[in-house]
């Protein structure tokens, strides 16, 4: 069935997803813009360095540990309603950004974003494995893949081009203030048009398991992205030790729920499904790539001395190379199947280890060449544009369609801690190799270990979808096994 027949049969169905899928281009792109806004907002606000770090961290920490939490809120509430009550926060939340008079009030504007994108980010993925068939479920994941790999790209060069053009003499604030129309225009629009859909099972939240998760993700999440910044001290790894510990005492809470009869947030016997486990880990693995976005951002203005508008504009050719890649996801899948997953992570390792190779070959301080350099970003932009739908697919087509705001919430927070771990691991590898030298060598030299070691984690993510896709296709074969997915 063609993508075109498709959405003629079922335009209100689309009609619904479009919409949903602002809330999954709305935080990546509110992650991303606020990175070449620092300096401004620092000249305007006086912030000290660890307030700048906060308006970052505090965002993506609350994103991530509350992901799972809105997925199963719009399971249980309804997707659409959980979806405006998130989009109508993270409006006032952009607001109180835009408008902020002090760093402090901006950090709590940023916090109140971070747990308002992610009631509303899940959404649209658990949309899809609850609103379309079968036949259908391919091409929506396609557009997610493509919407939400955009957003990454796009937040870097729209940043730079709304603090360049000084929009009303209103300098930074633009970033924050640019999502009113689109926020009020969805909602305006948007209300009438959405069917609401929820898990077809009575069910009631878990309150106790949402606490329990949310501190354990925390415990987590929270050193990854604020240790470096601030030396490792203690309590960063007394968080560390206290994860395995909350970890062990949700699962077997969940496990106690489960058995006398209640809603999990995290259903125990869902995520024993044959192969999750081994897909949330390629999920892990595929987003080590996080850290390249941060990296590459500093190679180019602090070794080879670009601003910020040209250094996002150079993001552009990774940008349409995700854009392009799940639209020939379609095409290409009738050919290669889920095997597209392990090509798409292929391409991302060429690229990467391409690109270390082409900076390792140029003089320090010298920009690269740019049509090869641009090539190879194309390449693994076009890399994890044909990997993420496949890969996504692979995840969350394991549970039944009732479960999926919470596979939805578990995939998006396996998202989420993987670029938390790639900053936090790669990132600190590269600051480690850079000490307290700054020159041009140091900074050219410590960007291509980065670069490699990112190749090495896609590579490995790589071997592990094509032997989890192995053993999905052996156990499709016995009487009782699962079907190739």
């Amino acid at each position: 069935m063609s993508a075109h027949s498709i959405l003629q049969a079922e335009p209100r169905r689309w009609t619904m997803f479009v919409i949903l899928l602002v809330g999954a281009f709305l935080p990546p792109l509110d992650f991303f813009i606020v990175n070449v806004a620092l300096p401004a907002i620092h000249n305007e606000l006086s912030t000290s360095s660890s307030a700048e770090q906060l308006v970052i961290s505090s965002y993506a920490a609350v994103y991530a540990v509350t992901l799972i939490t809105g997925g199963r809120l719009g399971d249980i509430y309804g997707r659409g309603k959980m979806f405006f009550l998130g989009l109508i926060g993270f409006t006032a939340a952009s607001l109180l950004c835009g408008f902020a008079w002090s760093s402090w009030i901006l950090i709590a504007g940023r916090i109140l974003q971070g747990a308002t994108a992610a009631i509303m980010a899940p959404q649209a993925l658990a949309a899809v494995q609850a609103i379309f068939p079968e036949a259908e479920r391919p091409l929506a994941l396609n557009i997610y893949g493509a919407v939400f790999g955009l957003a990454s790209v796009i937040g870097q060069v729209l940043g730079g081009i709304l603090i360049s053009a000084d929009l009303f003499h209103l300098g930074w604030r633009t970033i924050f203030l640019v999502n009113l129309p689109v926020t009020l225009l969805v909602i305006l629009f948007g209300l009438p048009l959405l069917k609401e859909t929820r898990a077809r099972a009575a069910q009631r939240l878990d309150p106790v398991g949402t606490l329990l998760a949310t501190l354990t993700l925390s415990t987590l999440i929270v050193p990854l992205i604020e240790g470096r910044e601030a030396g490792w001290p203690w309590w960063t790894w007394l968080l560390f030790f206290a994860f395995p510990l909350l970890a062990s005492l949700l699962w077997r809470y969940e496990h106690h729920l489960s058995r006398k009869g209640g809603s999990p947030l995290l259903n125990p016997s869902v995520l024993r499904a044959p192969g999750l486990g081994q897909g949330l880990m390629i999920v892990l693995l595929f987003y080590s790539i996080g850290a390249f976005f941060l990296l590459f951002s500093v190679y180019l203005q602090s070794a080879l001395h670009l601003n910020a508008l040209v250094s996002g504009t150079l993001f552009l050719p990774f940008g349409v190379g995700f854009l392009i890649g799940p639209l020939l996801t379609p095409y290409l899948r009738q050919y290669a199947g889920n095997y597209l997953s392990a090509i798409g992570m292929g391409c991302e390792t060429a690229g990467l280890a391409g690109m270390a190779g082409l900076i390792a070959t140029t003089m320090p301080g010298h920009s690269p060449a740019m049509l090869p350099l641009a090539m190879l970003l194309f390449l693994t932009g076009l890399g994890q544009g044909l990997a993420m739908p496949t890969l996504v697919r692979m995840v969350t087509g394991r549970v039944a369609p009732q479960f999926s705001g919470m596979i939805a919430g578990v995939t998006s927070s396996t998202l989420q801690i993987s670029t938390a771990l790639s900053v936090a691991v790669i990132g600190g590898i590269f600051y480690s190799m850079l000490g307290n030298g700054n020159s041009v060598a140091i900074i050219t030299h410590a960007f291509i270990v980065a670069l490699l070691t990112m190749a090495i984690c896609l590579a490995v993510g790589a071997g592990l979808s094509i032997r989890l896709i192995r053993r999905s296709f052996d156990r499709s074969m016995t009487p009782d096994g699962l079907s190739q997915r």
